[in-house]
């Protein structure tokens, strides 16, 4: 199969083929009966030679030096001569020349000089059109194979970064457990349950492109209800949620927003910190701002802005959402805010599972 595909995009088979079919229609039109002679294929074979020649300096110097380099006036001027020429060879050929390479066949041009340029004009026109169509396909399909690369190179960068978000996302969590478990918490078996929901959304949906936005608002819910195990009650919480229908996001890039915030904004004394989380979203834009307090004996400064969880998100949205998503951090004296912004052309097209 791969063989005759391969044949199949011969340039000279294709040449070939269209040469034979040229040379059967012409060879039933010159033909002088009902009946084939010799000297049908004969006179067919000269005519076509007459037709070659101009054809082949038309599609291998008059195109690719002018044409295509945008010398419109220069190419329309070479055509015309060469059709002209053409032409005029063509009835010379057979009125004057063709008795002294074929003597004794008694040839003679069947048609007028304004016949004959018909046939010139047919010919190099549809055989540019050919030329013309066949490398509009070939760039289309190499347009389409850095396309594919394109597409590929992008799925690999993001499983890059996936890859890196999931085991620091679980080894943080799992923090969580342990404190329980030193301190013999009778809520422990609840935290294991809220933990495994938030397992299998990071195993399992984090795989996909997309998932619906309240599946990450419902797991970032669990998320907080599991840190509030560690923190206690002292600690400001807030987050406020207006959805407004179906709409789609990448996910684990809010979840690791809101991470990011209690790792490094409730540390030490939790009686004096908050988070602060607004996100709202209807069917064309996405709007996430989360605010902390930096956390207290925190050696804050911009490495860390650029560690592994805010860089691997900014990353993210630009590979996802190119211009269509915005990341800002602004950073005070006390606190540190992240404003995630979101333009989507179908935000309410099916989710996607790119396992």
């Amino acid at each position: 199969m791969v063989n005759v595909i391969r044949i199949a995009r011969s340039t000279w088979l294709q040449h070939l083929l269209f040469w034979a079919i040229c040379f059967y229609i012409l060879l039933h039109l010159f033909a002088s009966s009902s009946r084939l002679l010799p000297i049908d294929y004969i006179y067919t074979v000269v005519f076509m030679i007459t037709l070659i020649l101009p054809v082949y300096f038309n599609l291998l110097l008059w195109i690719p030096r002018y044409l295509q380099q945008g010398k419109y006036i220069v190419y329309g001027i070479l055509v015309m001569i060469t059709l002209v020429t053409g032409t005029g060879f063509n009835l010379i050929l057979f009125d004057k020349l063709i008795d002294f390479v074929l003597p004794g066949y008694y040839f003679i041009s069947y048609y007028e000089f304004t016949d004959l340029l018909k046939f010139f004009v047919t010919f190099i026109a549809a055989t540019s059109l050919l030329k013309l169509s066949k490398e509009w396909i070939q760039l289309n399909e190499a347009k389409e194979r850095m396309r594919l690369l394109e597409k590929e190179k992008l799925t690999a960068e993001l499983r890059a970064l996936m890859n890196q978000v999931n085991p620091h996302f679980l080894f943080n969590s799992l923090t969580v457990l342990y404190s329980l478990a030193l301190r013999k918490a009778a809520e422990t078996p609840e935290a294991i349950i809220k933990l495994s929901d938030i397992l299998r959304y990071v195993i399992y949906e984090s795989n996909a492109l997309y998932v619906p936005l309240q599946s990450e608002v419902k797991v970032i819910h669990d998320y907080i209800h599991l840190q509030r195990y560690r923190i206690g009650s002292e600690a400001v919480i807030t987050f406020d949620v207006a959805l407004e229908g179906d709409v789609s996001i990448a996910p684990m890039i809010l979840l690791q927003l809101v991470e990011n915030s209690f790792k490094h904004g409730i540390k030490g004394d939790t009686g004096n910190t908050f988070i602060n989380m607004h996100l709202r979203a209807e069917r064309h834009r996405i709007d996430f701002v989360i605010e902390n307090n930096k956390g207290q004996g925190e050696e804050f400064d911009k490495n860390r802005v650029k560690g592994i969880g805010l860089h691997n998100i900014r990353e993210r949205v630009r590979l996802l959402y190119g211009d269509r998503g915005i990341f800002d951090v602004t950073e005070t004296e006390n606190t540190f805010r992240v404003k995630l912004h979101i333009e989507q052309e179908d935000i309410t097209k099916t989710v996607t599972d790119r396992r």
